[in-house]
């Protein structure tokens, strides 16, 4: 028994699980609906990409890496993730499926590594769904304290847990997952409102540094740290700046429930990257020119962003600082949700969880027990605190990483000249695609390399290396339960179900 499935025919121009299921369909083969708009896909990846942390942290980059070292590194990484992104684009072309990288893998390397991917990022998207969960607690608790900071549980990692921000982050995550439930096309118009509203709060809090620049003059923060050359600073912020994209890898967990060719996908995929780029340099920028050359940082403050812009705007600076990271969560939160189902979904169907995984309801025709599995697990997270999810989420950028690795390998061997036959993807650029892929691939090891090589700027710290180490056990022991089932599907079947799943 081969590893792996045999080779699709080509799907180019056409969604692969649009189709609709006829009446008495099996759950495990029905399709999903093909009504994901472009302009929906489109902020499923920008608003992923920009969280919490694009208004959050702005301060803390521009004291770590200076206003020139913050704003070329995340350049620098908006254009190095853009390479990879640009593999993504390349196989969604061939592969418009739902499960993304899951299914990418599966028909390139075989079981045993989808698996892993799969493994990986079920763990990576759920825990992101938690984190932006208890970011809406957070906002609350630093604009309420008095109220938030009410009934004390217990302290976990050194973070005080609550009751007020469990309720919260407990009902935005069900919220989140009854929206998802409730249909695609409802989460996804939801998804295109909320970016919107963001871009144009970022706008206007740009507009009003500009405003203030030009009143005042352009005198801006530091370029660089006190003491610190500019090449370490700007290490500093491409160390960091790759992890704060992930969400672009979204669209293809959704591929086949567009409405459009996946010929769209890579222009989608790169315009957000793009715009989530424009963005988080709009923040720095705007908190560069309110902070000024010697401008107090509010260490102090439990949201000195949101503070320094109130200095040059007022209160209108922080309502829209509110609007603009409660936008932030809200799409992080309903995308990774997406994306977290999706995984699930096809790791059933692929025999690597529970075959019920893997079923699609009848009436909204989503993975209700994927959607529900994944609301119940990060229901956990807002007993836990920050501090701990924090190592977990750390942990998971080593498989995203792998992930985007997998993926540039996986569109190189599509690309091959030998591959002709089975697609016209490529067309004449198949040679150029190929070497984007392979480059895509060495930047997803040098990233891995920097979460893991002594005196990394993105190094992981010995808690997340721990839970790295107890996931990995999990996983292996996981998968030497399922493995004789896994192994013995026919691969006409997983064809069927995964890279095919039209009923």
């Amino acid at each position: 028994m081969s590893e792996r499935p045999s080779a699709p025919s080509s799907t180019t121009g056409s969604s692969a699980a649009g189709t609709s299921a006829p009446p008495g369909a099996d759950e495990n083969t029905r399709s999903l609906q093909s009504t994901l708009k472009p302009s929906w896909v489109f902020a499923i990846a920008l608003g992923s990409a920009v969280g919490w942390g694009a208004f959050m942290l702005p301060v803390d980059w521009l004291q770590d890496g200076g206003t020139a070292g913050a704003l070329l590194g995340f350049t620098i990484g908006a254009v190095l993730i853009g390479i990879i992104g640009i593999s993504y684009g390349m196989i969604i072309r061939v592969l418009p499926v739902t499960g993304g990288e899951l299914a990418f893998v599966l028909q390139e390397f075989g079981r045993r590594h989808a698996f892993v991917v799969g493994w990986f990022l079920a763990l990576a998207y759920s825990c992101i769904v938690a984190l932006n969960a208890t970011a809406v607690a957070l906002v609350f608790r630093m604009l309420l304290p008095s109220l938030m900071e009410q009934v004390h549980l217990y302290t976990v990692a050194g973070w005080d847990i609550y009751l007020p921000e469990v309720i919260i982050a407990a009902l935005a995550i069900v919220a989140t997952g009854f929206m998802n439930a409730m249909g695609t096309a409802l989460s996804g118009r939801f998804q295109f409102i909320a970016c919107v509203v963001l871009i144009i709060a970022v706008v206007a809090i740009l507009l009003g540094a500009l405003l203030h620049g030009m009143q005042h003059g352009f005198a801006l923060y530091p370029a660089f740290p006190e003491g610190s050359s500019p090449l370490p600073a700007i290490a500093v912020m491409v160390a960091f700046a790759p992890w704060a994209f992930v969400g672009f890898d979204n669209v293809p967990q959704a591929a086949g429930e567009f409405d459009f060719s996946p010929r769209k996908a890579l222009f989608l995929i790169l315009a957000a990257i793009g715009t989530a780029g424009l963005v988080y340099l709009a923040m720095i920028f705007s908190s560069s020119v309110a902070l000024g050359p010697n401008g107090d940082t509010h260490p102090d403050a439990a949201w000195p962003t949101a503070e320094v812009i109130a200095g040059i705007m007022g209160p209108l600076g922080k309502g829209l600082m509110v609007i603009a990271v409660l936008m932030g969560v809200a799409t992080g939160l309903n995308g990774f949700t997406v994306s977290s189902s999706r995984v699930l979904m096809a790791m059933g169907r692929a025999k690597m969880l529970p075959a019920f995984f893997g079923r699609v309801e009848s009436r909204h025709r989503t993975p209700v027990v994927a959607i529900v599995f994944t609301s119940a697990l990060c229901l956990l997270a807002p007993f836990f605190g920050r501090s701990a999810l924090q190592w977990i989420v750390d942990m998971t950028s080593v498989g995203v990483t792998i992930a985007y690795g997998y993926t540039c390998l996986a569109a190189f061997k599509l690309a091959h000249p030998a591959r002709a036959g089975e697609h016209d993807a490529f067309g004449r650029a198949r040679p150029v695609y190929r070497a984007i892929a392979l480059l895509g691939a060495l930047l997803s090891l040098g990233f891995l390399l920097l979460l893991f090589v002594p005196g990394s700027p993105g190094r992981l710290g010995t808690a997340p290396l721990v839970a790295l180490a107890v996931w990995v056990v999990l996983g292996g022991v996981f998968l030497a339960v399922r493995h004789r089932r896994l192994m013995a599907a026919p691969e006409a079947e997983l064809e069927e179900v995964v890279l095919h799943p039209e009923p």
